[in-house]
């Protein structure tokens, strides 16, 4: 029998590495000797033999799924991730059985004390079993999960071959279910062309958010016509979807975590399509302005998930690119939509704006609803262990996720109190949350800044002046292309086996590409003359863009390698700190550039991006000092 509480002292990431790599020719299942304590031996159950299988249901440690999160807490990992491995000839978990034993269910027992102990293992032989039930039962065994990985269950109801283990915490006993290896329910194991879909499915659902979320700016100006309101009443809209995307996550990000993903993700997409009927027919300023604020709501539970998603299919080496694609979706939907929404202010009115948005949303909710797989393991295993309930009637059957994830409470005070608490008392969380935050402030300041510059100063109408927005996405893409230099550059360092990889190797790309920030808004700043082409403040904006996604890719890399554990609270309070400041620029946009002048508040804005691009150069060299001052940063 395993004691929980034990077990997740001698399976800790230090330990575990060290013991793992003592002899590279060990079996899977070999004792390893390990001096802690009085403890004289432990199981080793993973050796590295099914890294590129992951069978265990937990996610490997992440960095987006800190992320987009953009705010709280997952689940922590399982500490019980590798899976069980086979004991003697008799071990099982219903009594002594010859090597190779079947047993049909319903079968309740009893882990037995008198059982034969075997001196090279030191353990009770009731530690794992194997179940399987229905159709699976004829099934060719293509893992290899023979009977030394113990005895076999067998019950009616259909059920792919589970591994079981059993532990202790608190004092009780589980029979804690696991994938086996090669098991297609657990989504590690499916095929590239599937996660591939299923990623399509995701970054389309941040795409369309991000289009929502500033194509209502287009149609500010006839809306608030319409309305008999001001102008500055109508730009509140813009604050209320940002400010609810930036408190939400802080609270929700808990709950959304104690439950399946795609009922999350179908929910929250309903509710956030049909926003859009009340953002087309709503009648007043006040509806508008809810239909907004919950519009960011359901926004925001979707991009909450997409990280966490992305680490329940690939392993850390196969994250890079997905995220990445995400990252630059994000963006890129964020920046697009002046583009379009413009013309179709121009055309058929503001209230089309949103009614086409809606309406384009439709076959992606169908998609969800239809083909949508849930992505969490957890989920799986405890279907599996609901049916073993109920066909032995032995309740210790549970998934790691039901005895392992952190209570709400711990996950709340993870997601708010400890996220602001970081952002305050952290250095690099500060540091690298104010330059995220001053990158998001501009982004949605330049939704008020690009018409000044094209339709008031050189008088164009509201469809053509979104056109330059064009060098944004122009930008933006160019961005997402270099970042693939940084990523193949953190490859080589990583299987460099002279050499160990550390955060400040995230920073390359971002000292190179984070520069072109605040040269793009000098650029702009002194192109404002109208005697000057049009086409040199148009150039600039993709500079500015392309800068902006090394900012958003080097802040959400480097704190997650920097805080391990912690760094879901730490870029929590980060995307508080952005979303807070996105959501006022907008307010006082036209203000500041009206009352400082359009080449005085540029020049503002440059000087300040100037500034903070020094971030990446200082941590760079200074990063290890910081760490190595913080209690909760993680030491290389």
């Amino acid at each position: 029998m395993v004691d929980l509480s034990l077990r997740k002292q001698l399976l800790s990431p230090s330990l575990h590495h060290e013991i793992m790599f003592k002899s590279t020719s060990c079996d899977p299942w070999d004792v390893a000797d390990v001096t802690l304590g009085a403890i004289r031996r432990i199981r080793v159950r993973w050796c590295g033999f099914y890294k590129h299988k992951r069978p265990g249901p937990s996610r490997p440690p992440s960095v987006w799924s800190k992320v987009t999160k953009s705010a709280g807490p997952s689940r922590n990992n399982s500490t019980i991730e590798r899976p069980p491995g086979p004991s003697r000839a008799s071990s099982v978990w219903n009594g002594p059985a010859v090597k190779g034993e079947t047993v049909h269910a319903p079968f309740v027992g009893t882990p037995d004390a008198n059982s034969p102990d075997d001196s090279s293992l030191n353990e009770k032989s009731s530690d794992f079993g194997r179940v399987v039930g229905g159709k699976y039962k004829d099934e060719d065994n293509e893992a290899g999960v023979g009977a030394d990985y113990g005895q076999l269950i067998e019950i009616d109801e259909d059920m792919p071959l589970t591994l079981s283990e059993l532990v202790r915490q608190d004092g009780k006993e589980f029979i804690m279910l696991h994938f086996a290896p090669g098991d297609r329910e657990n989504p590690f194991n499916w095929s590239t062309g599937y996660k591939r879909f299923v990623t399509a499915m995701l970054v389309l659902m941040t795409l369309f958010i991000g289009l929502a979320t500033t194509a209502y700016s287009s149609g500010i100006g006839s809306m608030v016509k319409d309305l008999g309101t001001s102008k500055e009443i109508g730009q509140l809209g813009l604050f209320l979807f940002n400010f609810v995307c930036a408190l939400a996550p802080m609270v929700l990000a808990p709950f959304c975590e104690m439950v399946g993903r795609k009922v999350i993700y179908a929910g929250a997409y309903l509710c956030f399509c049909l926003c859009f009927i009340g953002l087309a027919l709503g009648k007043n300023i006040a509806t508008i302005l809810v239909m907004r604020a919950l519009l960011g709501l359901f926004g925001c539970v979707g991009t909450i998930l997409v990280g966490g998603t992305f680490d329940d299919m690939y392993e850390p080496r196969q994250r890079s690119a997905p995220m990445a694609m995400f990252a630059y979706i994000a963006i890129l939907g964020t920046v697009s939509a002046p583009i379009y929404a413009g013309f179709i202010d121009l055309t058929i009115g503001w209230r089309w704006i949103e009614g086409i948005q809606g309406l384009s949303n439709i076959p992606l909710l169908i998609c969800i609803f239809v083909f949508f797989p849930e992505t969490r393991g957890g989920v799986c295993l405890h279907k599996r262990a609901v049916i073993l309930r109920k066909a032995t009637g032995d309740e210790r059957y549970v998934a790691p996720d039901d005895i392992e994830t952190p209570s709400l409470k711990s996950m709340l005070k993870a997601s708010s109190v400890k996220a602001i608490r970081m952002l305050a008392t952290e250095p690099v969380v500060f540091a690298f949350g104010l330059w995220i935050a001053f990158s998001w402030f501009v982004v949605f300041l330049f939704l008020s800044v690009i018409p000044i510059t094209f339709s008031e100063k050189r008088g164009w109408n509201e469809g053509v002046a979104g056109l330059p927005y064009i060098s944004l996405a122009v930008g933006t893409t160019l961005g997402w292309a270099a970042h693939h230099l940084q990523m193949r550059k953190y490859s080589r360092i990583v299987d460099d086996p002279d050499r160990k990889a550390t955060p400040e190797d995230r920073l390359y790309g971002a000292m190179f590409g984070a520069i072109w920030f605040p040269i793009g808004l000098f650029i702009y700043s002194f192109t404002q003359y109208g005697y000057v082409h049009w086409i040199a403040p148009t150039i600039a904006l993709a500079p500015i863009a392309f800068g902006i996604y090394f900012v958003f890719e080097a802040t959400y890399s480097y704190t997650a390698d920097c805080y391990g554990a912690n760094s879901s609270s730490a870029i929590a309070g980060q995307g508080f700190f952005r979303n807070t400041l996105g959501a006022v620029s907008p307010l006082f946009a036209s203000q500041m550039f009206h009352g400082m002048g359009s080449q005085w508040a540029g020049l503002l804005l440059a000087l300040l991006g100037t500034a903070l691009s020094i971030i990446a150069f200082v941590m760079y060299k200074h990063g290890p000092t910081l760490r190595a001052k913080s209690k909760r940063a993680m030491q290389y």
